[in-house]
């Protein structure tokens, strides 16, 4: 990659003498032709950079998209790779943290899916609805259990349960929900069908992942 060659991070002597100048800092995030250009400097420093990533890439016939291409400071946060990377003052004290969880969009996204999935037909037994579900969840989780994740989650169990016991209502229109608690639920209230209980999102955190630990940053972040 072009800009991968050209804008490879400085090294720790590389940094130093480039605080000493007065140039900014800058550390090249990529994944495949995803990539992040976080630098440590003002706006006006970003907005060269973009330029000098501009001139490299023409140098190659390509260009930068302006509709996908953004500068902004980390306080304002961005989306990359279907995380929120953005600084927060950490809660009951005044330091400032950059944070990364899931972004919204992604969050609406397997939403969606799980919306999708609980509105088909209500003829199946519930142990082939939650069988659909599960691997779907356990893999989003698995991805997203390493940020700051413990809210989403808990936002996301929630909406789960809620759509999950419409689809078991819809099912039997006429039953009672205590009789339907003590068939599908193991007495939580929680659905479960024989030997299969659907997944729950929060328990992913039980190992003491998707904390609120971060890491101090300044700068202006150049997205392409």
């Amino acid at each position: 990659m072009a800009v991968g060659r050209s804008f490879g991070s400085p090294g720790p002597y590389q940094r130093a003498k480039r605080r000493r100048l007065g140039l900014p800092n800058y550390r090249l995030i990529r994944y495949a032709d995803d990539w992040v250009l976080a630098i440590s400097g003002t706006k006006e420093h970003a907005e060269t950079l973009r330029e000098e990533i501009a001139e490299v890439l023409s140098g190659m016939g390509l260009r930068l998209s302006p509709e996908k291409t953004l500068i902004t400071h980390i306080d304002e946060g961005l989306d990359f790779l279907g995380w929120r990377i953005q600084r927060h003052r950490k809660r009951g004290t005044s330091k400032h943290y950059v944070y990364v969880y899931p972004a919204k969009k992604t969050l609406r996204a397997i939403m969606a899916k799980v919306k999708a999935v609980c509105w088909q037909n209500t003829n199946l037994p519930l142990e082939a609805l939650l069988r659909q579900l599960n691997p779907m969840l356990a893999g989003w989780t698995a991805h997203f259990k390493h940020g700051c994740s413990k809210a989403t989650f808990g936002y996301l169990r929630h909406y789960l349960w809620h759509q999950v016991i419409r689809w078991i209502g819809h099912k039997h229109r006429r039953t009672p929900w205590r009789t339907l608690r003590r068939r599908y639920s193991r007495g939580d209230g929680w659905p479960t069908h024989g030997e299969v209980v659907l997944f729950n999102p929060e328990a992913v955190l039980r190992d003491g992942q998707g904390g609120d630990d971060g890491v101090v940053d300044r700068g202006e972040v150049i997205r392409a």
